[in-house]
């Protein structure tokens, strides 16, 4: 049975929620000042602590730190009757797992409960991880256990003995300068590593970042500038999204890669190329040469070897140790403990799409730790996958919303509405604010259809 500790210095708001809580099914103790609270907490930790903010000797937010000092994973519900928003900013910054406003509203504050309580079941749940010897990651990792990403691998080693060309092909996100770093590190460490987005800066600039260029050999060229060529030494330049370059650069980049010397914009002087040059792009070159978009001489220099990276989609097998990756990094960052998602947001993750790769899944990681109130991120951590996912509709559902309710009659928009609603609130464990987004609808107008259909809503 889950305990909760109730401080407040309020008798009659202890003794209100001591007999709500306990009807609820919940063991219950409370206190009426801070000391008292803590010493019945180190006694006895309860697994949800409900806390008033002004208390009689000490505040609220010294009380909950002391909390979080001797349990930093207690999770603490505040209360108070000030609605200001620096109050609301401290307690969250301070660790609280919810806040909620005097007068308490029940269904509010049951929710709250409710959701520390499955935040405190999933910790439990795979709290092995905290004791158990775990993969230790390095940055610049490589995750893949999959056929093709171990052919990626080998590739790398065996490019990694000489000093060849190399273009990486892949989706958005996938990781391409990732594998670029991988192989400079593997081939010449201790040089530069040195990486240009050709579709980031303008064609008369981009001449000048990758060649350099002599003083006065335009307007605000006060001095000399090196370029990146020179600037990467023995190591490597990598260009990325190299189909985003001018026809006009690439004959310059091509005669670069057959006499490996070049001159600065405005010089004569020959410059020996001594870096290696590795492109990556996310689009089809080869189409691209037979567009015209793209020189054929070129791009046969460059694909000398070529690494393709598979799309996220296709090696989901690899979803679960990015994770366990990501979320090491991401905890080394932010300087946060998460452990891991929980089974139900794995398997939304196992069944998404992931349109923008492992760059999508890091973004989407990184914002849930920042969100997060426990060591396990949950589906209301992901709003922007859980709600979409909670509600999608086969088509055999489709047809089961649809079919008529006797033989020969057409269903109602209103008949068919109030299908689809009952079937969301019910399949769902999103809260009110995540339907009407699901549905479209504003908060007022969602109450009203609940009304009109007699549908009970018992989460909010």
């Amino acid at each position: 049975m889950p305990s909760i500790l109730v401080i407040d210095d309020d008798v009659s708001i202890c003794e209100t929620l001591e007999l709500y809580l306990a009807e609820e099914g919940y063991l219950v103790d409370t206190a009426q000042s801070g000391t008292e609270g803590l010493n019945k907490y180190v006694s006895k930790p309860a697994d949800v602590v409900i806390l008033d903010i002004r208390l009689p000797d000490v505040d609220g937010f010294s009380v909950l730190e002391d909390l979080r000092e001797d349990n930093e994973n207690v999770k603490v519900i505040m209360i108070t009757a000030f609605h200001d928003m620096e109050t609301t900013i401290n307690a969250m910054k301070g660790g609280a797992f919810d806040y909620i406003h005097k007068p308490v509203n029940v269904d509010e504050l049951d929710m709250a409960i409710r959701k520390a309580l499955k935040s405190l079941e999933m910790e439990k749940k795979i709290e092995g991880l905290l004791t158990e010897p775990s993969r230790s990651f390095r940055v610049g990792d490589i995750i893949g256990t999959g056929n093709e990403m171990r052919e990626i691998f080998k590739t790398i080693g065996t490019v990694s003995q000489s000093r060849t060309t190399v273009l990486i092909q892949g989706e958005s996100g996938t990781g391409k300068e990732l594998i670029a770093k991988v192989i400079h590190h593997n081939t010449s460490p201790d040089e530069p590593f040195i990486a240009v987005n050709c579709s980031a800066i303008v064609e008369t600039l981009l001449e000048s970042e990758l060649f350099g260029h002599e003083k006065g050999s335009f307007t605000g060229a006060i001095a000399r500038k090196l370029g990146k060529f020179e600037l990467a030494r023995y190591g490597t330049v990598f260009l990325d999204e190299i189909s985003e370059m001018s026809i006009n650069l690439q004959a310059k980049l091509l005669r670069v890669l057959q006499e490996m010397e070049f001159e600065r914009v405005g010089g004569k002087d020959k410059v020996k190329v001594n870096a290696r040059i590795m492109t990556a792009t996310n689009k089809d070159l080869k189409t691209m040469v037979n567009e015209g978009k793209f020189r054929d001489d070129l791009y046969y220099r460059l694909n000398i070897v070529a690494i393709t990276i598979p799309p996220l989609r296709t090696r989901r097998q690899d979803i679960s140790p990015l994770i366990d990756y990501l979320l090491a990094k991401i905890n080394l960052d932010l300087h946060k403990k998460v452990i891991g998602v929980s089974d139900e947001m794995m398997d939304i993750f196992m069944k998404y799409h992931w349109p923008g790769n492992i760059r999508e899944l890091e973004n989407l990681l990184v914002r849930a730790c920042v969100v997060a109130k426990g060591q396990v991120l949950g589906k209301s951590d992901f709003p922007e996958l859980g709600a979409d996912d909670a509600v999608k509709v086969t088509p055999n559902e489709i047809d089961g919303i649809f079919k008529p309710s006797a033989p020969g009659k057409l269903l109602t928009l209103d008949e068919v509405e109030e299908r689809y609603i009952r079937k969301v609130v019910k399949e769902t464990d999103i809260n009110k604010g995540e339907i009407c987004e699901v549905l479209g609808i504003s908060r007022p107008t969602f109450e009203r259809k609940l009304e009109k259909y007699g549908i009970t809503f018992e989460r909010e």
